[in-house]
């Protein structure tokens, strides 16, 4: 009867265990093979595959950038689910909020690597980070509304670091002319009104800053108002005289504008501030920032799997305990601190494990929201692998990367078994 049973225990097993070696076995003994091997797979190569992890330039950037994933990552997204967990039970809406924050788990790495890749447009207007970004930026720093204007054909105006100048120095009671182009009617301000000429005043300097677009015989003058034409709302204009800022002022809406007479004798000056280029953000994929944008993009998938996991654990947590905490006077902040957490630390330890385990495999996110400039910089191992094993054809280096990554994953798996076992002898 023993033998019988023994018999159909190994007939019930036989299918997976044939899955099993076909699947796992098979591969990585085959993978670890073929890095003793060199590119043709007939050369014996010994450990030079094996020097390549520590030699090769982009093999070094990946370890460096998967050093950065599994202490950053994992911390970071195990935080996140524990303050979620802890908060959600104190909230009305505590149900949809969790589901809200697990909800991307829902989603594929594809598809969270494309609808990142448009949240990190440099663009503000594709992009959602850099049109919040610039429009916080905005809101304290106003940007320029002529970073392209400049002084037309026969222009008073000559550069001057970044702004223009006028070629002779004004006086009072004789107005001023500042004439510019390059700006198109519907980038002009919105309180922009039509140009009008500025009028003479004693012992002042006025002037008239606007838009001369108008060409053409019978249609307008060059250098002079004309109707259709509309001012530089808000332009700076200074007056400048021995390097020396004397006096300032803004065009009003029909680009007029006017100077007290210490402005008399003196340079008009309309500094650069008034052609800055309009802030356009963050170069959030650039190489300086790539990898803490990609590991944003990670924490927002797994947050929610780490909050869902501490909040059964902490379902678990003995309520006598916290209460009993508040009643002997402890804060709010003090109960989590030394009663929820310690209680919660076999959990927290088995999700951030978790997490270590599934960055160190992390591929489908840096492929597909890196861009090719900068995806060197965002590197990780199983990136470098793909790499060198479909792409540069030295699949003897991939092969090691491989060994290489399993070696780190088994101590983290056995780390993370052996604790399930003690909590499962609790």
């Amino acid at each position: 009867m023993t033998g019988t049973r023994r018999t159909v225990a190994v007939l019930f097993l036989l299918p997976a265990l044939v899955l099993l070696g076909a699947l796992v076995v098979y591969p990585i003994g085959y993978s670890l093979v073929r890095s003793f091997y060199d590119s043709s797979g007939h050369g014996f190569t010994g450990f030079d595959n094996y020097k390549a992890l520590f030699t090769d330039d982009g093999i070094r950037t990946a370890l460096k950038n998967n050093v950065i994933w599994v202490v950053v990552a994992p911390a970071v997204a195990t935080a996140l689910g524990l303050i979620f967990a802890v908060l959600t039970e104190r909230v009305r809406w505590g149900t949809a909020f969790k589901l809200v924050v697990f909800m991307p788990m829902a989603i594929s790495m594809l598809a969270a690597g494309i609808i990142f890749r448009l949240v990190y447009d440099q663009d503000p207007d594709k992009g959602v980070a850099n049109a919040v970004w610039v429009g916080v930026h905005d809101t304290f720093a106003q940007s320029s509304a002529f970073p392209k204007a400049h002084p037309g054909r026969d222009s008073p105006l000559k550069p001057d670091h970044g702004g223009f100048v006028t070629t002779s120095p004004v006086h009072t009671g004789r107005p001023v002319a500042l004439p510019l182009v390059g700006v198109a009617p519907d980038q002009m301000p919105d309180g922009a009104k039509k140009a009008a000429p500025a009028p003479a005043e004693p012992g002042k300097v006025t002037g008239t800053t606007w838009q001369d677009f108008t060409r053409g015989k019978g249609v307008g003058r060059l250098g002079a108002v004309d109707p259709s034409e509309l001012g530089y709302a808000g332009m700076r204009i200074e007056a400048v005289k021995d390097g020396k800022v004397v006096a300032g002022t803004k065009a009003a809406s029909d680009g007029t504008f006017t100077l007290p007479a210490e402005a008399d004798g003196a340079l008009l000056r309309l500094p650069a501030g008034n052609f800055a280029e309009p802030y356009n953000g963050i170069d959030w994929l650039g190489p300086a920032l790539v990898t803490p944008a990609i590991i944003g993009a990670y924490v927002w998938m797994w947050a929610g799997f780490a909050m869902v996991l501490i909040a059964a654990g902490l379902a678990g947590v003995p309520r006598e305990l916290l209460e009993a905490a508040r009643v002997d006077g402890a804060s709010e902040w003090q109960v989590f601190r030394r009663i929820t957490v310690p209680l919660l630390a076999p959990v927290l330890a088995v999700v951030a494990v978790t997490l270590m385990i599934n960055v160190l495999k992390i591929f489908d996110l840096v492929f597909i929201i890196a861009p090719g400039s900068s995806q060197d910089d965002a590197n990780v191992l199983a990136l470098e692998l793909y790499r060198k094993g479909f792409s540069e054809g030295r699949p003897g280096v991939a092969s090691a990367i491989s060994v290489f990554l399993l070696l780190l994953v088994i101590p983290v798996m056995v780390f993370n078994m052996r604790r399930l076992r003690r909590e499962v002898r609790r």
